[in-house]
């Protein structure tokens, strides 16, 4: 089965491929010829991942997945959540939305965080929605220099380590994402075999 993910980060693409090297072949945006990015104007993960699935559908013709991951801090009351890539102002600046969250964070006693991703999937005229959520505290300091995003400054509560001192493999175990794409190969497994 060939599936479409919608998504321009290279490292969540590079992740989900080597999740489903043996049952999916995960085509990029790039492989169907689709250059430009979907603007995330709702107000929930769920919107949008639903948002980007429905664009891929509806103008390339391909059954597809979409995801959004926000990192949830209790301390926070949730934030930074759906602005997660865009917390320190500008999109995709990993390092200001973690220098941003820690400085909000310093002198804090709560720690508690979570990342939670949904995952819109399109397939043959209908949408299925899955979701992962990873639960754990919010580091002091950055430590470990592999993942992206807030890897460095989030420690899962069932590892000793923050994400970015973990290999893919062990990541991906344990992850938000590393759940919901779990629950999505389930459901596509499952669907072949009925």
């Amino acid at each position: 089965m060939k599936l479409v993910f919608a998504t321009n980060n290279l490292h969540k693409l590079k992740e989900v491929q080597e999740m489903l090297s043996n049952t999916i072949e995960v085509l990029s945006l790039k492989d169907i010829g689709c250059f430009e990015d979907v603007e995330e104007t709702e107000t929930t993960l769920e919107g949008n991942a639903r948002l980007k699935a429905a664009h891929i559908t509806n103008n390339y013709g391909y059954n597809c997945f979409a995801d959004d991951t926000g990192l949830e801090v209790d301390a926070l009351n949730g934030k930074p959540g759906v602005f997660s890539a865009r917390y320190g102002g500008e999109h995709g600046n990993s390092e200001k939305n973690m220098q941003k969250l820690l400085k909000e964070l310093h002198g804090k006693v709560n720690r508690k965080a979570q990342f939670r991703t949904a995952v819109a999937l399109n397939l043959e005229n209908k949408q299925y929605l899955f979701e992962g959520i990873c639960e754990g505290e919010i580091l002091a300091k950055k430590t470990g220099t592999r993942g992206f995003g807030y890897d460095p400054i989030f420690k899962p509560t069932k590892a000793s380590t923050s994400f970015a001192e973990m290999n893919s493999e062990e990541k991906n175990k344990i992850s938000h994402r590393g759940i919901a794409i779990q629950k999505l190969v389930d459901f596509l497994l499952n669907l072949k075999t009925t």
